[in-house]
């Protein structure tokens, strides 16, 4: 299959590219800079071009099957009405480019995969969660609707559309690890308010196979949720981190510390409800990262082959 990805230079988006050419698919990535796609892997074809704005760049998005837009300014920042204006708008502006690569008959038997979140649903840590779960309240799910909404316009066009909703991607390179694995190789880790919240999660790897297999099964449509089966509380993750590094962790963050340091977004680690993948499971989808303590392990051997490589 031909993909055009958006937003395909961050953490995610490497990870998927190569995925994809291993499977001997055919890969474009959209890049605002030349210096931006230095580290694209080899093999993959590349366009420059404003994921914010209109260019030459849709006309070739829109020659390929499947478009997926991974693109969103990252949440976990200080939150001031500017940042949530730039939260917002970079979703939601960037999906509607993404439509408008389908518009008239070039939607047609096309697919568009739409990044979005698991902050779609309530901060309920005594629910769980499938696909068909209520949508929340608050900036979070306020973002995820509007984001959805925006992708859903491209079925206009004649498009499946599937509403990847992630939870916290975790590898080796980047995302959550890249921030945590610092603080626990020093002893310091420690649970976050509670510990009881809920901590929807999965590996990079399953991420991408997940969204390829979303692309090949035309009975993926509508939301689908991107965590693995394990359920995990933040206590649980601290316990299995500390315990993979030989690292104590008896040191909790207490929720009223995140919040005056955080502000506003601390409700993403203190707050999360339990989710369930069911459409992936339904439609026959395996996880080889099923429970979190193999993901740990998998991602520790990465960075230490990777320091060893150094």
């Amino acid at each position: 299959m031909r993909f055009f990805i958006l937003g395909g230079t961050g953490f995610v988006g490497k990870h998927l590219i190569k995925w994809l050419l291993q499977q001997s698919h055919d890969v474009e990535v959209l890049g605002r800079s030349a210096k931006s796609l230095d580290r694209i892997p080899s093999g993959c074809r590349t366009v420059i071009g404003d994921p914010m704005r209109p260019g030459e760049w849709q006309e070739r998005a829109g020659q390929g099957d499947v478009v997926i837009n991974l693109v969103g300014r990252s949440i976990m920042t200080r939150w001031s009405d500017v940042t949530k204006k730039e939260i917002l708008e970079s979703r939601v502006q960037s999906t509607r480019m993404a439509v408008q690569t389908l518009a008239g008959d070039q939607g047609k038997g096309k697919v568009l995969i739409n990044a979005n979140a698991v902050g779609y649903y309530p901060l309920d840590s005594k629910a769980e969660f499938a696909e068909d779960g209520p949508r929340g309240t608050g900036f979070l799910a306020d973002v995820a609707q509007a984001w959805q909404y925006e992708a859903e316009k491209a079925r206009g066009f004649g498009a499946r559309v599937v509403i990847a909703r992630f939870g916290t991607v975790l590898g080796p390179d980047g995302g959550a690890m890249a921030q945590l694995l610092p603080i626990f190789r020093k002893g310091l880790g420690g649970r976050l308010g509670s510990g009881e919240q809920w901590f929807p999660w999965i590996h990079v790897l399953d991420l991408c196979r997940a969204l390829e297999f979303m692309a090949l099964h035309a009975e993926m449509d509508g939301p689908v949720n991107c965590c693995a089966p394990q359920a995990a509380t933040n206590t649980y993750f601290t316990r299995a981190l500390g315990g993979l590094l030989r690292r104590p962790t008896i040191f909790p963050v207490p929720g009223f510390a995140i919040k005056l340091v955080m502000g506003e977004v601390a409700q993403v680690v203190l707050q999360g409800a339990k989710i369930v993948p069911k459409a992936l499971t339904d439609a026959g989808f395996t996880f080889r990262f099923g429970m979190l303590e193999g993901a740990l392990k998998d991602i520790l051997a990465q960075k230490q082959t990777q320091a060893e490589a150094k």
